[in-house]
């Protein structure tokens, strides 16, 4: 199991390495000064030129590159342009509302689309698989910001039962949790309807069923238990959208993560920000993925081989 999640490991590192260069590339070739962008337009060209040095602004562009790859050795993400406070303090300080968001949001969407998937596999065409299909075509087609917007109106505005926006009170994560995962719920439900119905179609169901089976046993135990693969792959990918796609959740309802983070500093022009914030995106990617690969030998060893 060792070898099997090193070579995992190893094969991770071309990948990040990818997205350093794409995002140090992408950053530093766009318009904009972030030196502007700290001391103002009023700032003398005495203080823009010392500022401009001590960042390397002036230095080629590969060199900036191999002092940025150097930084990142060390664990050090930088310091941000704007504030001037180290970058992976400011991480560590909104990552956990993200993971919260994102957490609460996954669950949300296992329980209700890994139960719906299920109801509708059981009974293809009745009432549950319409309704449930139904329900997936809501989730998948409206947008996350528009299903915000439509969710605080209703719940916060017209009735008042929930927190409009923030993360003071224990139910102000109730609205983003639901609004983040909507297409993730109507996601798993399909891939669970479909996986099921592969599997409940095969000569060893019909046996089980053959021999006096109880409907439950034969659904849950012998159907889910291997069809999951295929939806802890979903489910674990969908994880990771949710912690990027959290951007536009953590706007609209004010919540203090990362990919609020993300907005204010590409909003300010704050490239150093956005690089450390664009490399700990890849790295949650990556390590979830070596993650769900762990997880696939778990659930069938002769994956390993």
């Amino acid at each position: 199991m060792t070898a099997f999640i090193l070579r995992r490991l190893l094969l991770a590192i071309p990948t990040l390495f990818g997205v350093l260069v794409v995002a140090f590339l992408v950053l530093h070739v766009a318009s904009g000064d972030p030196v502007q962008a700290m001391v103002g337009e009023r700032a003398d060209s005495a203080t823009v030129a010392r500022l401009r040095e001590q960042l390397h602004l002036d230095d080629p562009l590969i060199k900036r590159f191999g002092i940025y790859l150097g930084d990142i050795a060390k664990g050090d993400l930088g310091r941000s342009y704007i504030t001037d406070r180290p970058i992976s303090r400011d991480i560590k300080e909104r990552f956990p509302k993200t993971l919260q968001l994102a957490g609460a949001a996954m669950l949300l969407a296992a329980i209700l689309g890994v139960t719906l998937g299920i109801l509708s596999a059981a009974k293809p065409g009745g009432f549950a698989d319409r309704f449930a299909l139904g329900l997936a075509y809501i989730g998948i087609s409206f947008p996350v910001y528009w299903v915000g917007l439509l969710l605080i109106l209703l719940f916060a505005v017209t009735l008042g039962w929930l927190p409009a926006a923030g993360s003071d009170e224990p139910l102000s994560i109730v609205l983003p949790a639901a609004t983040l995962g909507a297409f993730s719920t109507a996601l798993v439900s399909r891939m669970t309807r479909a996986s099921m119905l592969e599997v409940l179609g095969q000569d060893f169901i019909r046996t089980a069923q053959a021999k006096g089976a109880p409907p439950r046993t034969v659904i849950i135990r012998h159907g889910l238990r291997n069809a999951f693969i295929p939806i802890l792959t979903v489910i674990s990918l969908q994880f990771g959208a949710l912690l990027g796609g959290a951007v536009l959740t953590e706007t609209v309802f004010g919540w203090p993560g990362i990919g609020r983070l993300l907005v204010d500093s590409i909003a300010a022009r704050d490239f150093a920000v956005v690089q450390g914030l664009v490399l700990v995106y890849a790295l949650l990617f990556v390590l979830l993925n070596v993650f769900v690969d762990v997880l696939y030998v778990v659930v069938d060893p002769r994956i390993r081989y």
